[in-house]
């Protein structure tokens, strides 16, 4: 069995987070939260994507 790599599950964790927050955000109808939750979402994914590529 593999170990579980626990900083990168808690960093897609997050990432997850944020989208479902852009749902929420759509729902209340505020602009700039679907915005602010979009970027933190990807900057999020962004910034996983950089640290698998240096560990690799």
């Amino acid at each position: 069995m593999k170990n579980i790599n626990i900083p990168m599950l808690l960093l897609a964790t997050l990432v997850i987070l944020m989208f479902v927050l852009v749902g929420i955000a759509i729902a209340f109808r505020n602009i700039w939260l679907i915005l602010l939750f979009i970027l933190l979402g990807c900057a999020f994914m962004g910034f996983g994507i950089t640290l698998k590529r240096r560990r690799k």
